[in-house]
């Protein structure tokens, strides 16, 4: 189904089709950032990497449960966002030699992965109570809140240390 395609006729159609999205994307976060972790050379980014793994298996849950509360099947659908943030990222660290110029190209590699993912929380809370489930957005609230930590705890992390080594 392709995201304008005729299978969405209406918000719920929407809503499900993003939630889908977002799941899928969920899932490759999983998969891609322990290999982000394993190139980190600064601890505290790789601290920050591995404890955001743990969270994002959370948000995995937490989307699983959304469907079910929704009474929507549980599946994922091909994202092309998050496989091209996830395809540059690689792409990029792929190319830098100084450890601490790839310690900067990972967590700018990951905020632009959290912006994506602020950015889908934030519409999916908005159509959920458009929709009269509160029950779906506020679970849906525990990740955005948790995606906005995580993206202040980088560009503190970028700001205060990681940019600095790499200058």
């Amino acid at each position: 189904m392709g995201f304008f395609s005729k299978d969405i006729k209406s918000l719920n159609d929407l809503f499900v089709h993003q939630l889908q999205d977002i799941y899928y994307a969920e899932k490759q976060i999983v998969k891609s950032l322990p290999t982000m972790i394993e190139k980190a050379s600064d601890p505290q980014l790789k601290q920050g990497f591995t404890t955001h793994l743990q969270q994002t298996r959370t948000h995995v849950q937490r989307l699983e449960k959304v469907f079910e509360m929704h009474d929507a099947a549980i599946k994922a659908v091909d994202c092309p966002a998050i496989d091209g943030i996830i395809r540059e990222a690689n792409e990029v660290a792929g190319e830098v030699d100084d450890p601490s110029v790839l310690d900067a190209a990972l967590a700018a590699a990951a905020q632009a992965v959290e912006h994506y993912e602020i950015a889908r929380y934030g519409t999916l809370i908005a159509w959920a109570r458009q929709l009269g489930r509160d029950d779906c957005a506020a679970v849906l609230k525990e990740t955005l809140e948790e995606e906005k930590a995580t993206d202040r705890k980088l560009s503190e992390l970028a700001e205060t240390q990681v940019n600095l080594r790499a200058a």
